[in-house]
């Protein structure tokens, strides 16, 4: 790789979670030079689930990884809605077939670490991009030979490369964010989320094939298979303080069954069939804040971390790294017009979108007259309804 001459210059990403590695793949695909750079000295995934919907799916295909991802996704044909009070379901929402013939892709459930392993994997294979671990994005500088210097720090040792970009890809407590003139640090929203996976075999032949979500005061919980429907991904959240000194932590059984502890019996003695517990502080970066500046741009929770209550975290990151790529074609002029573009068109959707989860985080936690009326709205909706009413967010496709 040259790193004086123009057209050859990287594109550096701070960041090889799943939207550093899309953005790679996708502005490779461009025909640029990556770099991709990451402070961990290898890459392991912690968490659990997340939610592949069709505009995602959409993205992945055009990366070459649809295909290589399917043996460890499931497809539920429904979202059951239940009551975190009472047990009985509330309503159910139409996935499986009905979303793909809808949307022309699946809406799949997968764990975080087989997409993170099988787009590590596409990008080793693919020539053009090189992954520095240890390393660290610490600022950009102008150089006086017409490129700019990305200052880094690896095992412990600080150094620069010349590049022409900067993608900030590093997650909600991103240090590429304070390039930014004008941005704000992530804020914790109050509530915590406990994640848990179990062998399939553990749960209820009723939790085992659809998705689930329950709706109580104060919280909520979701399940739904994964790892080829070997395990039970589980996630219960709560409105809750955070204690700790980090911003994740084990959790023991005795205190989820203690924040649940109203629950059916159904949901309290599946959640005590594990010991092995996580808890995080869900914290939120404001989508309407800055995203670029001269030559860098932020992406994915780095620029816009939100909520888990609309499942489109990870979707928004894999979106981000089409369209970042998209006007940032082979021949681009003029690189901060650019990234000004990216921002200018993301912004109005994930806005929209982190609003959505908002409203939802409330939503889902109501009681009284107003978990009344919720339930009520969902019982009188058909399966259908209630999948449409997110077209907007599903028929998104990497082609728009």
């Amino acid at each position: 790789m040259t790193q004086t001459g123009d057209t050859l210059q990287p594109i550096i990403i701070a960041g090889a979670g799943i939207g550093g590695l899309a953005a790679a793949l996708a502005l490779r695909q461009q025909g640029h030079e990556i770099v991709l750079m990451d402070k961990a000295a290898g890459l392991s995934e912690v968490g659990a689930g997340l939610q592949l919907s069709p505009n995602a799916c959409s993205v992945l295909d055009r990366l070459g990884v649809l295909d290589a991802l399917e043996p460890h996704a499931c497809a539920p044909d429904y979202l059951r809605i239940r009551s975190g009070q009472s047990g009985r379901q509330l309503g159910r929402v139409r996935f499986g077939d009905y979303l793909r013939q809808r949307h022309g892709y699946p809406f799949w459930v997968i764990h975080r670490a087989d997409l993170q392993r099988v787009l590590l994997e596409r990008v080793e294979q693919t020539a053009g991009i090189t992954i520095r671990l240890a390393t660290e994005v610490l600022d950009l500088e102008p150089s006086p030979y017409d490129h700019l210097s990305c200052i880094y720090q690896s095992d412990g040792v600080t150094a620069n490369l010349s590049c022409k970009a900067l993608v900030g890809a590093d997650g909600v407590w991103s240090r590429s964010r304070r390039i930014i003139p004008g941005h704000e640090n992530a804020k914790f929203s109050g509530q915590v989320a406990y994640r848990a996976t179990l062998p399939i075999e553990a749960a209820p032949a009723s939790w085992r094939k659809d998705s689930g979500l329950w709706m109580h005061r104060d919280s909520h919980l979701v399940h739904y298979p994964v790892r080829g429907g070997r395990d039970l991904n589980i996630v219960g959240l709560a409105a809750e303080a955070w204690k700790d000194e980090t911003w994740s932590a084990t959790a023991d059984t005795k205190s989820v069954l203690h924040v649940f502890r109203d629950w059916p019996a159904e949901v309290r003695t599946l959640l005590g069939k594990t010991d092995t517990w996580l808890k995080w502080a869900l914290c939120s970066v404001d989508a309407s804040g800055p995203w670029s500046h001269g030559h860098v741009a932020l992406m994915g929770d780095a620029a816009h971390a939100m909520l888990p209550y609309m499942a489109q975290g990870a979707a928004m990151a894999i979106e981000d790294a089409a369209v970042l790529a998209k006007h940032l074609p082979p021949d681009v002029a003029n690189i901060p017009a650019a990234l000004r573009a990216f921002e200018r068109e993301r912004k109005p959707r994930v806005t929209r979108i982190q609003g959505i989860a908002f409203r939802n985080a409330k939503v889902f936690h109501f009681s009284g007259i107003k978990a009344f009326a919720r339930d009520t709205v969902l019982n009188m909706s058909s399966p259908e309804t209630l999948a449409a009413r997110f077209d907007d967010v599903y028929g998104w496709s990497a082609g728009d």
